[in-house]
């Protein structure tokens, strides 16, 4: 049974280094003999004896946070230059995979988010992730749609 006046110290005073043979840390002060650790004023912080260190071998990741869906933007008025160009038939649902399929977005994208700067004069139907609600509203007055995936 542990009473409060038998149990063991709990806060140990700090060993005093370098106060005579007799207490077991004296001399050399637990440094060893000579070289750089035993000199004062020594910080190696992250040297490995030559070996590659730590943080060099870790490849670097940056500021790019893992877990990012990517995320192809387009507005209006780029839909409308690839309508001009012939890129994209206006009376195909315009859609990710189609994009893709095209190179007009990027392969690696998640999704697709339609922004609403610029016009489409054709009417045309549009099946994305997300889209802004300026770009709802100019395509439903021209009379397209667009469908929101959930």
């Amino acid at each position: 049974m542990i009473t409060l006046n038998n149990r063991e110290k709990i806060n140990k005073s700090k060993m005093r280094v370098g106060r005579g043979i007799g207490s077991g840390k004296g001399k050399t002060s637990g440094r060893g003999v000579k070289g750089q650790k035993s000199r004062s004023g020594v910080a190696i912080k992250s040297f490995e004896g030559g070996q590659m260190p730590l943080y060099r071998r870790l490849p670097k990741r940056g500021f790019n946070p893992i877990s990012n869906e990517l995320i192809a933007i387009l507005n209006l008025d780029k839909i409308q230059s690839y309508i001009d160009k012939k890129s994209i038939n206006p009376k195909e649902i315009l859609n990710s995979n189609l994009l893709k399929k095209l190179k007009l977005i990027n392969k690696n994208s998640k999704k697709l988010k339609i922004l609403g700067t610029g016009e489409v004069k054709e009417k045309i139907n549009i099946e994305a992730d997300l889209a802004s609600k300026s770009a709802i509203e100019k395509l439903e007055k021209i009379g397209g749609s667009i469908q929101l995936k959930k």
